[in-house]
C-alpha cells in the first residue's frame, strides 16, 4: 500500500512549524525509550531479584531474553496495524497493555511468572519502538533520517545515564518491586505526553489487510528488497552485541569484577556515553561521508575490537578499567551502526513502511533476543563467553554486508 494523502484536515509535514517539528523529535525519542528504560532500570537488582525469588542471576537473565522475545514479535503485530489505524490508536492499546504487566510485575511470587509477565510487557511496549521509528518517515523526508535517527538516539541515551542510577538507588532503599512501579508511571507520562501533543501527519489506510496470510505477504514483499535486507540482517547482527552486553553487564561486572550495586549503576552510565558519542559523532561524518561508508567502516572496527577482546578475556589479560575502556568502545561502534542500518534500510522502501519498520525492529529484537538467551541458556558466569558472542553476531554481520551489498539507485540515493 502507498502512503494515502492527507485530508484537508489533517495537517501535513510540510505545514508543521520547525519547533512543532522539534516537538516531534522529544516525543519520538521519548517513545524510542521506554524498552531501553525498562531494560537499564532493573539490571542492577538481578542480584536481589535471584536472592528474593530463590534463583540464580543468570536464571533472571532469562526475563531479559523474554523481553527481547515479546519485542520481536510484538513489532510484527504492530507494523500492519500502525498502517491501518494510524499512529496513535496503536500507541494507546500498547502501552496501555504495559502499563498492567508492569503493575502485576511488582507483585510477581516466582521467576516463571515474572518472565512471563515480561514477555507481555514488552508485547506492548515494542508498538512505542516500532511507531517511533515509522513517524521518522511520517514527519521527516528520507534524506534526513539519519540524522533524526542519531537526534533519536540522543534522547534515548538518557536512559542508560539515569535509569540504572534510579534503579540501583530504588533496590537499595525501597528494593526491586518498586522499580516496576517506577516504570508504570514513567511510560503513564510518556503516553499521556503522546497523546497531548503529537500531531498525526499519516492517515489511516483502510485498504491494508490485517489477515495473517497478506500479512506474511508483505513481509515477504519487502524482503525481496535486497538492500533492505542486506541492512537489515547486517544491522541487526551489529546490533544484537547490545542486546549481549545489557543482559551480560551484571555478570561481566557484578559477578566477574564483583562491584556493587551503586558502582555498577556508574559504571553502566559511563559506558552508555560511548552509544551516546557514537551517535552524535555520527552526526558529524553524515557531513563528509555517506550513511554506507560510515556504517561499513564501524562494523569493521567493532569486529576487529571484538576479537582483540575476545582473546584478552579468554586469557584473562583484562582488569576492570580494560574491560570498560573495551566496552565503551563496543558501544561507541554500535551507535554508528545502528541509525546508519536503520536508515539505509527504510531508504529502499516506498511502500508498507510500517511493515517495514515493524519486520527491521522484528529482525534486530531477534537477533539480539537469540544472542543473548545463550548467556542464561549456558548459564554464563564469566567475562569471555559474552564478548565471544558479541564478536561472533559482528562477523556475521559483516559477511553479509560483504557478500550481499550492491548500490542504492540514484533516484533512491537523492
Amino acid at each position: 500500500m502507498i502512503l494515502s494523502a492527507a485530508p484537508t484536515e489533517t495537517p501535513t509535514r510540510e505545514t508543521l512549524s520547525p519547533g512543532t517539528l522539534r516537538l516531534v523529535i522529544l516525543i519520538l525519542g521519548a517513545l524510542s525509550t521506554v524498552t531501553p528504560v525498562s531494560i537499564d532500570m532493573y539490571l542492577p537488582a538481578l542480584p536481589q531479584i535471584a536472592t528474593s525469588l530463590h534463583c540464580t542471576t543468570a536464571q533472571v537473565s532469562l526475563s531479559l531474553s523474554s523481553y527481547f522475545i515479546g519485542m520481536a514479535m510484538g513489532q510484527l503485530l504492530y507494523g500492519p496495524l500502525l498502517d491501518r489505524y494510524g499512529r496513535k490508536r496503536p500507541i494507546y492499546f500498547g502501552l496501555g497493555l504495559y502499563l498492567l504487566c508492569s503493575l502485576a510485575c511488582v507483585v510477581a511470587p516466582t521467576v516463571g511468572i515474572l518472565i512471563g509477565l515480561r514477555f507481555f510487557q514488552a508485547l506492548g511496549a515494542c508498538v512505542s519502538q516500532v511507531a517511533a521509528m515509522t513517524m521518522v518517515r511520517d514527519f521527516f523526508p528520507p534524506k534526513e533520517g539519519a540524522r533524526v535517527f542519531s537526534l533519536q538516539m540522543l534522547i534515548l541515551g538518557v536512559s542508560p545515564l539515569l535509569a540504572p542510577t534510579l534503579g540501583s538507588l530504588i533496590t537499595v532503599h525501597l528494593g526491586w518491586h518498586w522499580i516496576f512501579l517506577a516504570l508504570a508511571i514513567i511510560v503513564g507520562l510518556i503516553l499521556a505526553a503522546t497523546a497531548a501533543f503529537l500531531p498525526q501527519v499519516y492517515r489511516p489506510d483502510p485498504t491494508v489487510i490485517l489477515r495473517p496470510k497478506p500479512i506474511i505477504d508483505q513481509f515477504i514483499v519487502v524482503l525481496q528488497e535486497r538492500r533492505y535486507a542486506t541492512y537489515v540482517f547486517a544491522g541487526a547482527c551489529s546490533f544484537s552485541g547490545l542486546f549481549v552486553y545489557v543482559a551480560g553487564s551484571p555478570i561481566i561486572l557484578m559477578e566477574s569484577f564483583h562491584v556493587s550495586a551503586k558502582t555498577y549503576g556508574i559504571l553502566f552510565a559511563i559506558m552508555a556515553m560511548g552509544f551516546i558519542g557514537g551517535n552524535q559523532l555520527n552526526i558529524l561524518a553524515l557531513r563528509s561521508f555517506s550513511s554506507e561508508r560510515i556504517f561499513a567502516t564501524a562494523l569493521v572496527i567493532q569486529v576487529l575490537s571484538g576479537v582483540i577482546f575476545s582473546l584478552g578475556a579468554y586469557l584473562g589479560l583484562y582488569n576492570l578499567d580494560v574491560t570498560v575502556t573495551l566496552l565503551f568502545l563496543q558501544l561507541l561502534c554500535f551507535g554508528f551502526t545502528f541509525p546508519n542500518a536503520s536508515a539505509l534500510a527504510l531508504a529502499s522502501i516506498t511502500r508498507n513502511i510500517g511493515s517495514a519498520a515493524a519486520l527491521m525492529g522484528f529482525m534486530q529484537t531477534s537477533f539480539g533476543a537469540i544472542a543473548s538467551s545463550c548467556i542464561g541458556l549456558l548459564n554464563v558466569h564469566s567475562v569471555a563467553p559474552v564478548i565471544f558472542i558479541m564478536t561472533g553476531m559482528a562477523g556475521l554481520g559483516l559477511v553479509i554486508l560483504v557478500t550481499t551489498w550492491r548500490p542504492l539507485p540514484a533516484a533512491q540515493a537523492a
